[in-house]
């Protein structure tokens, strides 16, 4: 056989192998969705399990850091591939003027304090619930929010606003000065850097003690399901894990794997009804 021939049979078998090496694995595909909130188009990428409107599933909404965007929270945060029995929300956040960086509002973010911006982002959070609950079978036990920075203080401020919507929250390197106050007990895993250049790691040791001391937390002790993690019993049922890294402000490759575990374990208590319709 010509050297001639023997590149043209191969180069398409070549082709199909490296095409299907560029591939994620069974990474389930997102839908771009759309909301009208006070006249403002919204949107967010959202994974719906092939079941969810027969069965039951969990629900995670993840929101981006300060300057982030819905698909740099999909590819960071990896909800959806880690967990593809639960529908995904990653919202689009509007610009915002930002607490540490960006005071004059040019990149996109999420309002830091109830009340604040008309409450724009605490209605497009009420508008996405609603469309999932109407349009999918949610388990209402299994309701979940992370995020990063920004992000991570949004789910803070969502815990005070909506906290009884929500099963456990997973924020990270986020304060959340604005709403400590008004938190009630309720599971949570935070992430912080030691090196945090940004959310300064002291403000977030001060964080992480308010939180034990309103989840009447005691001694810490290893976590069954990740020996990485410091868990910390609650007297009232909500634990209080803390996942604390070397690093800098930048959101940990290995936090969605530790997340989606802690989701998993979280259902919310007492339980509520099943139907989410």
């Amino acid at each position: 056989m010509s050297r001639l021939r023997f590149l043209i049979l191969w180069l398409p078998a070549l082709a199909v192998a490296l095409s299907s090496l560029s591939l994620p694995a069974q990474v389930p595909a997102l839908q771009r969705r759309q909301w009208t909130v006070d006249g403002v188009i919204r949107e967010a990428l959202v994974h719906v399990p092939a079941n969810a409107r027969e069965k039951p599933c969990p629900l995670v909404f993840g929101f981006h850091g300060h300057g982030g965007s819905m698909a740099n929270a999909a590819r960071s945060y990896r909800i959806h591939s880690l967990w593809p029995e639960a529908a995904v929300v990653y919202p689009q956040g509007l610009n915002t003027p930002g607490q540490l960086t960006d005071p004059e509002g040019k990149k996109p973010g999420w309002q830091h304090s109830i009340g604040e911006l008309g409450d724009r982002d605490l209605k497009f959070f009420d508008a996405m619930l609603a469309t999932m609950k109407t349009e999918l079978k949610v388990d209402t036990r299994r309701i979940y929010s992370t995020g990063h920075s920004n992000g991570g203080g949004f789910t803070y401020m969502l815990w005070a606003a909506r906290g009884e919507v929500f099963a456990a929250m997973a924020p990270s390197a986020s304060a959340a000065g604005r709403v400590r106050g008004l938190l009630k007990p309720k599971p949570v895993l935070h992430i912080a850097g030691e090196n945090d250049e940004l959310v300064k790691y002291s403000w977030q040791q001060a964080m992480i003690a308010s939180l034990l001391a309103l989840n009447q937390c005691g001694e810490s002790g290893p976590w069954e399901l990740d020996d990485r993690i410091s868990i910390h019993p609650s007297k009232v049922g909500c634990p209080v894990l803390t996942a604390i890294h070397p690093g800098t402000h930048k959101y940990p490759a290995e936090a969605p794997e530790v997340i989606v575990k802690f989701f998993k374990s979280q259902p919310a208590e007492p339980a509520r009804e099943n139907e989410g319709r």
